[in-house]
């Protein structure tokens, strides 16, 4: 029987996503300050940076951009962070929240990087930067410089820091949910075609960060986060089926797919309506393939999700003559054709006339070099979706005679492990019975 499965990504942990997150690194350092290059001597650095930042005057800016680039090096960092000085000058007055609130956008753009260098690694710096109360500071700060990109940019910077650590979900998603800050994030998910895609970037991370952290995102869905991230999608679907792939439009598409595919499956039975996701989502599975396999598999996962169990979603791929697509992705490796199959199998899950459908689209012929395949999982899926195939109608069993199906699936009761060996032999024995004599 087809297992109608959810899948759902965690924030951590996955091995497809460090190719991306490299190249965000990367595209972070192309937009930001490039990192410091070489170390600071340790008796200098102390003296240097603190005198450096508690002087005023009009250096104070120059002052922290130099103090945010040292940051950046992690053994200047893990000085800096072990030096009493540096955090009571830094976080225990605090000058860096303070200056969050000030008119000098350079000013501000520099004390939000540089908090965001110091979340992730330091426990105490964080309690810290909470008990000071930086969740409340970033609301404000997005919130009274919402127009201005380069400001939304960094706070979206600086919260994916904060929220992504080990300890976020006793004290830190509590306080960031409570805080406000939501919405503005949200927001800030469509890119501005003239500034960039840097803003859209930060907050769609900050978003999959929060989704990820929950097994129930109906406050996140209220709030609008499902139906803007499929609005985005839908919109770059169409840019990258048009040829726009510059600009680092892969690294806003990729964290858009992990925030609409985990809110699918916490999100009950609240699902987009707009059907040109579907076009979307196989032009990324398509466009990405060779050049990013994994956001091609990506695209298939939260297609998976979106259809499992949705009829209208299985109609329109029916509809919109995307099932061919899906079918030639059944010869790639890397868990795409995993994915394609399971799409596959949720079509047709709903009855007769939509696994006809897929049988006149070829999905038979497909079928018989997928049972042949060395990745059991591959086989186990081919095996699910034939059932369903061949019970909807007698027509099917003849044509999948006519392929000679029947010896691969012979082949598999004879040589395969054992669930695919009971599988193999019961749809010989309930649909072939003349070849299981």
């Amino acid at each position: 029987m087809w297992r109608l499965k959810l899948l759902r990504h965690k924030a951590r942990g996955s091995a497809n996503n460090l190719e991306f997150k490299h190249k965000r690194r990367e595209f972070e350092k192309g937009v930001y300050f490039a990192v410091l290059t070489t170390n600071i001597a340790h008796m200098s650095y102390e003296a240097c940076m603190i005198r450096g930042v508690q002087s005023g005057g009009e250096e104070k800016a120059a002052r922290l951009a130099y103090l945010r680039k040292a940051l950046r090096n992690p053994e200047s960092q893990l000085t800096f962070i072990k030096s009493d000085n540096g955090m009571h000058m830094l976080i225990g007055h605090p000058y860096l929240l303070t200056y969050l609130s000030g008119q000098s956008t350079k000013l501000t753009e520099l004390c939000l990087y540089t908090l965001g260098n110091l979340c992730p690694d330091s426990t105490v710096v964080r309690e810290k930067l909470l008990a000071q109360g930086i969740v409340s500071a970033l609301a404000s700060c997005i919130h009274n410089q919402r127009y201005n990109l380069v400001v939304v940019e960094a706070v979206g910077f600086t919260l994916s820091q904060l929220i992504q650590a080990k300890d976020t979900n006793e004290k830190i998603i509590p306080a960031v949910m409570a805080s406000g800050i939501v919405p503005h994030v949200i927001s800030a998910l469509t890119p501005d075609p003239e500034f960039g895609y840097g803003p859209a970037i930060e907050c769609t991370w900050c978003l999959h960060y929060l989704v990820s952290s929950s097994s129930d995102n109906s406050m996140l869905i209220a709030q609008g986060a499902l139906s803007q991230c499929s609005a985005v999608l839908i919109t770059l679907g169409g840019a990258v089926a048009q040829g726009n792939r510059e600009g680092g439009i892969e690294l806003l598409i990729w964290p858009l797919l992990r925030c609409l595919g985990n809110l699918l499956v916490s999100g009950g039975d609240v699902k987009p309506e707009d059907t040109r996701l579907l076009a979307a989502l196989c032009v990324f599975s398509q466009v990405y393939l060779h050049p990013h396999p994994a956001l091609s598999r990506e695209s298939l996962w939260v297609l998976n999700n979106l259809t499992a169990g949705s009829s209208g979603f299985c109609s329109g791929l029916l509809l919109l003559n995307m099932v061919p697509i899906l079918i030639q992705l059944l010869s790639f490796s890397k868990g795409i054709n995993s994915m394609a199959l399971r799409v596959l199998g949720n079509i047709a899950y709903h009855g007769t006339e939509y696994c006809v459908r897929l049988t006149q689209a070829g999905l038979l012929t497909a079928l018989c070099a997928t049972l042949k395949m060395a990745e059991p999982e591959v086989v186990t899926l081919s095996l699910e979706v034939l059932y369903m195939l061949v019970s909807s109608c007698p027509q099917v069993v003849e044509e999948f005679t006519r392929l000679n199906g029947v010896p691969l699936l012979e082949a598999i009761q004879y040589n395969s492990e054992g669930e695919q060996r009971v599988r193999a032999a019961y749809i010989l024995d309930h649909h072939f019975p003349s070849f299981s004599l």
